[in-house]
């Protein structure tokens, strides 16, 4: 399992023609992600870490496969797909019918939904979730939060690259509240310097996380699916999510 880090602007990714779309000859995928979304993937000690890493690297390995893992910004994986610069992204990205016009989904492997995080000294202020519409929200660009946050909020929201950036300017109290992933913001409260900061009762909704695939690579998208499926069948799957989840 490799990894490279790619830090240049999703216009440099677009362009970059240095990944084959068709890995199967080489036996090698590669793999997008945005590895700022711990539990799903991070990184640590310079090496992708996370549910989604090791999942993917599973999946692909029980269909003889290899991959190298790519960590791209968020809002860049969808154009990197489509530009065949990567073949599989793996992001933790929510089923949604507006992405499944550009690109293809996997089986849902994750029930994910949205929840509301604050800053503690601010938890009798805003004690449930509609008691933050209409203030100043943070959010992940090119996310199901993002989009919450701006149905919720209008105009009154301030995007970043990444959750950990959102909770930073929570923290710093640049906005209210954040809008993000359950398991992400619990994760981060609970084991990642979320001192401070509390989730409020409740989701915003409830979500399918899938992976992703290039529109039209029928042949990629069975071996993914046939992978997950087996990974799921040896007892794979599961001891990965207790791993992660602790569930």
């Amino acid at each position: 399992m490799k990894l490279k880090l790619h830090t240049a602007l999703l216009a440099a990714v677009v362009a970059s023609v240095g990944f084959s779309s068709v890995a199967s000859a080489q036996k090698v995928y590669q793999v997008g992600s945005n590895m700022a979304f711990a539990p799903f993937e991070f990184v640590e000690n310079g090496k992708p870490a996370g549910f989604d890493m090791e999942l993917i690297t599973a999946i692909m390995k029980s269909q003889g496969y290899e991959v190298e893992l790519n960590n791209l910004p968020f809002d860049g994986l969808i154009p990197a797909l489509q530009a065949g610069t990567i073949d599989i992204a793996m992001s933790g990205m929510t089923i949604t019918e507006a992405r499944k016009k550009r690109i293809y989904f996997s089986e849902p492997y994750y029930d994910n939904g949205l929840v509301v995080m604050v800053r503690a000294a601010d938890k009798k202020k805003y004690a449930k979730i509609d008691d933050v519409k209409g203030v100043t929200l943070c959010a992940q660009i090119g996310t199901t939060g993002a989009i919450t946050a701006q149905q919720m909020s209008g105009k009154k929201v301030k995007l970043f690259n990444n959750g950990p950036e959102a909770f930073l300017e929570l923290n710093n109290k640049g906005c209210e509240a954040v809008i993000h992933d359950k398991p992400v913001v619990n994760y981060y409260v609970a084991k990642r310097g979320g001192k401070g900061l509390v989730v409020l009762p409740g989701q915003l909704n409830s979500e399918k996380t899938g992976i992703a695939i290039m529109k039209g690579n029928d042949k990629l998208l069975k071996i993914v699916n046939d992978g997950l499926k087996k990974v799921k069948a040896n007892g794979e799957y599961d001891r990965l999510y207790k791993k992660w989840f602790g569930q």
